[in-house]
């Protein structure tokens, strides 16, 4: 039950936020909170941009990965074609738009799937997630630093994948979780 200032027990309120760092990317900054029972304090809070994913589904029940290095784990991996919303830019053109570019294919259809933040507790970071069908090669992929290589895989040996942790990514991790449990 909220109390006269509409707060649910156990909420934090946010008092106001300075910012520590920004770029185009992210913002780094410290948001001075309330917790229950009146104690205020700095917590560190990041915010990125957000950013929007597809997951490609052909009439093989294969899905489109990309196989890719992250340097600041230092680890390869297979990951959903994904990137940035521009300024201005809806996630559903976003995903469309990254699908192309990292891949050289289009989905003719294409839903919303929902969308998570990958580590609420100090980044606000919003994936969106697309899942698409009726794969259209449209041509080579335009983006080259995106991607070793990119290959059809087969949808049932995602969980095994993910279990040998060559799918490491929360947003592919998610994205692929959602796309299973509704097959089900």
């Amino acid at each position: 039950m909220a109390d006269a200032n509409g707060n649910e027990p156990g909420q934090w309120r946010a008092l106001g936020e300075r910012t520590v760092y920004e770029d185009a990317y992210v913002r780094l900054g410290q948001a001075e909170v309330e917790v229950p029972g009146g104690q205020r304090f700095w917590h560190d809070v990041i915010r990125l941009r957000r950013a929007a994913l597809m997951v490609l589904l052909d009439d093989r029940d294969r899905v489109l990965m990309l196989w890719r290095h992250r340097f600041v784990p230092d680890r390869w991996g297979w990951e959903l074609p994904g990137g940035l919303v521009e300024t201005g830019e809806e996630p559903s053109a976003a995903a469309a738009r990254e699908l192309e570019e990292e891949t050289g294919y289009r989905a003719r259809d294409f839903e919303y799937m929902g969308s998570f933040q990958p580590m609420p507790s100090m980044a606000d970071a919003e994936r969106f997630m697309f899942i698409g069908t009726s794969p259209e090669r449209v041509g080579e992929p335009t983006d080259l630093t995106e991607a070793a290589r990119v290959e059809w895989v087969p949808l049932d040996s995602v969980a095994r994948m993910i279990d040998e942790g060559e799918i490491w990514s929360a947003s592919s991790l998610v994205a692929l979780a959602r796309v299973l449990l509704k097959r089900r």
